[in-house]
């Protein structure tokens, strides 16, 4: 992905303390769309994506935690089982990025 395209990122984490944990989500609904607790979807452009990525780092411990973060294509279909948090008629787009929910 070349600098200036933005990309469309899921970032998942494990953090064991509890306080770390709270500093990370609240750090993270700061930057993205919370998709569960401990799983957010970000659109961000690749400097953005690790200056976010050296935020997290500060926030955690490298041996305790775990934080995780996958690149998404432009446009993905998901598919939901159970509850979810949007209404079911809501699609997400932003600059590009299409994310199609179907239940």
């Amino acid at each position: 992905m070349a600098d200036h395209q933005q990309g469309l990122y899921l970032i998942c984490y494990d953090i064991a303390d509890p306080k770390r944990l709270a500093k990370v989500h609240r750090f993270l609904k700061t930057q993205g769309l919370p998709l569960q607790y401990s799983v957010f979807t970000v659109v961000l452009k690749r400097k953005s994506l690790l200056k976010l990525l050296a935020n997290l780092e500060k926030l955690i411990h490298l041996k305790q935690d775990d934080i995780r973060c996958y690149r998404l294509p432009l446009t993905i279909k998901v598919s939901l089982l159970g509850r979810q948090i949007f209404p079911e008629d809501v699609l997400l787009f932003s600059d590009g990025v299409n994310l199609m929910c179907n239940r």
